[in-house]
């Protein structure tokens, strides 16, 4: 086949016919089902076949892209490699730390379950200090500002994640030869929020009921969503974003269930969770709070996020603690003399709960969507969902009288 002429080229074009035509010594117009029309050359390199992209058509005419295709085989025929050339070249545009973010990022998404978690990290605490500065210009000053403001806003957690992530964002311009040391490695988590010990704490009866009264006396505050949110948690024995995020889909009040699907369970497992007849309540309540949105728990404030944030609870909770993270001047104590509490402090409330309830190990650890350890949880595969809707209504039933009062 002859080579193509600028009337045939036209003509393929304007006729946009999807294929691949031929230009000879290995030079194809690429007409795609979408999309622009392109050049692409096709060589043999160590016996594989390859396929290197050359430009829009409406950027080369015929002579410039013919020009451009002898240029890259006489490299070809001198042992190159243009592709593995290009992507050389795109990795040194990588000159801020947001564009060693993005690209690090891309290896995460593959290898992690959670990638979301560095990415929110990243974004809110990083980017905003050093997102744009060029990798070269980062100095462990930079990264000590970070952590340091991250500790003294009371989130220890956090500010070791920072560091770890900037640890190994660092690591990662070091694989790529873009920067020559890490400006993080000297930094451990004496220098962010500190050694993490297991946290133990759980509310008695006695405690729950001070604390939501004390949510009740700050409805200004403390809003009906959160105080309902914290109702559901210590009756249901959730994790925090499996009930902020959920969906209104996923519940069938009629029969009673909520079904949490894989992709939003932290143990990666869908599970089908039985409603105890106060949580059911709770919800209805809250499907008229929503006002058609499809979350149970809407976004009340203009934000990207459609549903409550990740942090709203936690902030609430702090808040009538007397601590409220970023602020100079604090707000009153309003919980008294009350052991200071966290959300999932709620998590173990209600396991602490089934457990007072005489609620046997294995059924309490499914009710909280764990999975059974050892040989038992290979062969035991029986999902105990009545055995469940009976220690969860065990639970609701101990607990509610403390939160009807509204």
């Amino acid at each position: 086949m002859g080579k193509l002429t600028v009337k045939e080229v036209q003509s393929i074009i304007k006729n946009a016919e999807p294929g691949r035509y031929s230009d000879g010594g290995g030079l194809y117009l690429m007409i795609p089902k979408s999309g622009s029309p392109y050049w692409m050359l096709r060589y043999t390199q160590h016996k594989k076949r390859r396929a290197l992209t050359l430009g829009k058509h409406h950027h080369l005419t015929l002579a410039d892209v013919r020009a451009t295709a002898e240029e890259f085989k006489k490299k070809i025929r001198n042992g190159e490699d243009p592709i593995a050339e290009r992507k050389r070249e795109e990795q040194a545009v990588i000159h801020t730390v947001e564009g060693l973010f993005n690209d690090w990022y891309q290896g995460l998404v593959l290898r992690l379950k959670h990638p979301n978690i560095p990415k929110r990290i990243f974004v809110k605490e990083i980017a905003p200090q050093i997102g744009r500065h060029p990798l070269e210009k980062v100095t462990p000053m930079d990264v000590r500002f970070i952590v340091k403001k991250i500790a003294e806003s009371n989130r220890p957690t956090i500010a070791n994640d920072t560091l770890m992530y900037l640890k190994q964002l660092f690591n990662h311009g070091i694989k790529l030869d873009l920067i020559r040391y890490n400006p993080a490695a000297a930094f451990n988590v004496n220098d962010a929020g500190g050694v993490e010990k297991s946290r133990i704490r759980m509310l008695t009866l006695d405690e729950l009921a001070h604390a939501f009264q004390v949510f009740r006396d700050n409805r200004d505050s403390f809003t009906r969503d959160n105080y309902l949110a914290c109702a559901l948690l210590v009756v249901l024995g959730v994790r925090k974003s499996e009930l902020t995020e959920s969906k209104w889909a996923e519940f069938n009040l009629d029969k009673s269930l909520w079904n949490l699907p894989a992709e939003r369970s932290k143990s990666g497992t869908a599970i089908t969770i039985p409603l105890p007849p106060q949580a059911i309540e709770w919800l209805r309540e809250l499907k008229i709070r929503a006002c058609g949105s499809e979350y149970v728990f809407p976004s009340r404030r203009a934000s990207k996020r459609p549903h409550m944030g990740s942090d709203t609870l936690n902030r609430a909770i702090s808040k009538l603690f007397g601590q409220e993270p970023g602020k100079e001047k604090q707000p009153p104590n309003r919980m008294g003399d009350l052991e200071y509490f966290t959300v999932h402090d709620l998590r173990r409330t209600c396991r602490s709960l089934l457990a007072s309830e005489g609620v046997p190990s294995h059924i309490a650890e499914r009710c909280l969507n764990h999975k059974l350890k050892g040989v038992e949880g290979t062969y035991d595969r029986y999902d105990y969902l009545d055995e469940r809707r009976a220690a969860l209504t065990l639970v609701a039933k101990s607990v509610s009288p403390l939160m009807i009062a509204t």
